[in-house]
């Protein structure tokens, strides 16, 4: 691990020489030897180019194209050629050297990968300095994907030493990770990368979330260790009944996976399903039959042992995620009573939900790119500059779905697609023309959102036309470019904040926040996991500035809280009391609904800060009856 702060020239020599020798050990295991020598004088070239420059941390700048290097090499596994530009990612951008020099040393494959990891900063930028570097990026895929995954590489370890920058530069990089390297990753199919990049994003993001329930995970598995294993154990000992080798593990979601789930269903932790999943890896038997059929096996038996959860099971082998991901999902019932999520997979599956693409190049992988390549000629062409980055992103960056035409033909869209969506994906006069739509043999409206295995018919009539309220339910690029097309007009994502303080996520003084400085000199502010915040991070990053909200004499912000209790007599008299006479709060508003006793109360009250409302719900959960109670 490196520390932050000064270090001496006689230790800082030798940690890059530690640093090189480990990484020229790994590509002597990897690579042929007749490759060391072009790496070993790429890494001359680099160390002569970067010899001045330092780290935030302090530290020689070499050590950070090593760190990529290694990253490439041992992480996604990419070769040679791939190993030398990563050395040489910065060196143009940064020092005096030139493509030409690079290109004369190395070749024109490792010029071309230079170039387009260079960043371009002529100050001529068609839409700003960080998309116009993004598309540069992308644009690299009608060659290969080769850039992208260098680019990842350094953008794995940027946030593995983001510790060192200021809080406005951690806010930047991160928002950019979250928004648009870890998706990227995802859609390639690079599972540990992707987790590791959303995780690093929330952790700099927004420290003190991540820690609180970082710690919920760690108490949550230590306070359900002996039930996990129980319910392990048999399926182990029944695995080995039958002769199969297979590792049988539980392992929590990740940190930012949780949160995501905690913020799409409003649940706090305590409700939450599937904290964690149950992994079962096969090492399968070359006359054990198709890996799928070996999988099915495991999950007969373990269907023996344990009650499905009825409609629970997909099957990802037969149809595989867009980036490639293979395993049968299900969820059985526990001895404690609640659902498992429990995933099937050979060990070959496993390691290309890991490495994806680089890995092995499915199918569905190089579907994408040519679809991705589809896409981006496509933005070009109509010169939708202005809407790049959402484009991209909701096209291919979310989690995908697959839906069956009547005649049981798949169409794989983004999560959270609707009907109009798919009718797009059909052909653009289906779009235009969609009325209505048969969901499962169900009448639907064209705005309704599909989820996955969804068999969807769509009615179409020639009057019927585009209106701009379809701008709101469509989410593909192609379906938003057929809508704005038809309505005459392009969409304008940029969007517009006519207050300081964000009306979505209304910060509070004590909040995790930043801030953006607009052309008129006026600062809007946000909580760092705002979407708006994040998205503006990424398209508008130089105009991050480090703000606070002071608390003021006199000042208050309304914000709304819900708490769930167990009826009682008395209840809302208490809760009124504690919160207008104890906590000498104002109550803006108060709506409850009892329901087979249990009380739901939402609750506007005015606080000055962060502070005093997290006091505030510590206090009014201590109230006898309450459960639980949450900020809105």
């Amino acid at each position: 691990m490196i520390m932050e702060g000064k270090i001496s020239p006689e230790e800082a020599k030798r940690m890059v020489e530690e640093m090189r020798d480990e990484l020229f050990d790994r590509c002597r295991e990897r690579l042929s030897a007749s490759d060391m020598p072009r790496i070993e004088a790429a890494y001359k070239m680099a160390a002569k180019a970067h010899a001045k420059q330092i780290r935030k941390s302090g530290i020689p700048y070499i050590t950070h194209p090593i760190s990529v290097a290694r990253i490439a090499l041992v992480e996604l596994g990419l070769s040679t050629n791939s190993i030398i530009a990563a050395l040489l990612h910065d060196v143009v951008e940064d020092t005096d050297y030139t493509i030409q020099d690079i290109e004369t040393a190395f070749g024109t494959d490792v010029a071309f990968l230079v170039g387009v990891l260079t960043k371009k900063d002529d100050g001529n930028y068609k839409v700003s300095k960080q998309i116009d570097n993004f598309k540069q990026m992308l644009d690299s895929i009608q060659y290969d994907i080769r850039a992208l995954l260098i680019k990842l590489s350094d953008r794995m370890h940027n946030m593995r030493t983001l510790g060192s920058m200021r809080s406005e530069k951690q806010m930047k990089i991160a928002s950019e990770t979250d928004y648009f390297y870890a998706p990227l990753a995802n859609r390639l199919g690079l599972y540990n990368i992707k987790s590791e990049l959303e995780n690093l994003s929330m952790k700099f993001r927004s420290p003190h979330e991540y820690e609180r329930i970082e710690k919920k995970i760690v108490s949550y598995m230590k306070l359900h260790e002996d039930d996990i294993n129980d319910f392990l154990g048999p399926i182990r000992e029944a695995l080995a009944e039958e002769g199969i080798k297979a590792k049988v593990f539980a392992k929590p979601r990740s940190v930012y996976a949780l949160w995501r789930k905690m913020q799409k269903s409003g649940q706090t932790f305590k409700e939450l399903e599937h904290v964690h999943q149950i992994h079962i890896v096969i090492n399968p038997t070359p006359d054990g039959g198709s890996e799928k059929n070996q999988c099915l096996h495991i999950y007969s038996l373990l269907t023996d042992l344990y009650k499905e959860r009825p409609y629970s099971m997909i099957n990802y082998i037969d149809q595989p995620k867009e980036n490639g991901y293979q395993a049968i999902h299900l969820q059985v019932m526990t001895h404690m009573g609640g659902w498992a999520e429990v995933h099937i997979a050979t060990e070959s599956m496993q390691r290309n939900s890991q490495q994806g693409c680089v890995f092995d190049r499915t199918e569905s992988i190089d579907k994408w790119v040519l679809k991705f390549k589809d896409v981006l000629r496509d933005i070009a062409q109509s010169g939708a500059e202005s809407s790049f980055m959402e484009s991209v992103v909701s096209s291919f960056y979310n989690d995908d779905i697959i839906v069956f035409t009547p005649k049981g033909n798949s169409i794989v869209l983004p999560k959270e697609s609707s009907v109009l969506d798919m009718a797009y994906e059909i052909h653009t006069n289906v779009g235009n023309h969609a009325k209505f739509a048969r969901i499962n043999g169900r009448l639907c409206s064209i705005f309704t959102t599909l989820k996955r295995g969804d068999r969807v018919e769509v009615g179409t009539d020639p009057q019927m036309r585009p209106t701009p309220i379809w701008l709101k339910h469509v989410c593909t690029y192609k379906a938003r470019r057929s809508v704005s097309s038809a309505l005459g007009k392009e969409v304008n994502s940029a969007g517009a904040f006519p207050y300081c303080i964000c009306e979505k996520c209304h910060p509070l003084p004590g909040d995790e926040i930043t801030g953006f400085k607009q052309k008129d000199g006026s600062v809007i502010v946000h909580k760092r996991n705002c979407p708006d915040a994040i998205q503006l991070s990424v398209s508008e990053g130089d105009s991050i500035v480090d703000v606070s909200l002071p608390i003021l004499p006199n000042r208050t912000y309304t914000t709304q809280i819900v708490i769930n209790s167990v009826d009682r007599p008395s209840l809302l008299s208490d809760l009124v009391d504690v919160i207008s006479k104890e906590l000498r709060l104002n109550i803006e508003s108060l709506h409850t609904v009892t329901e087979d006793y249990i009380v739901t109360t939402k609750v506007k009250i005015q606080v000055p800060s962060a502070f005093e409302l997290s006091e505030a719900m510590r206090i009014i959960e201590q109230v006898e009856g309450v459960e639980e109670v949450r900020n809105v």
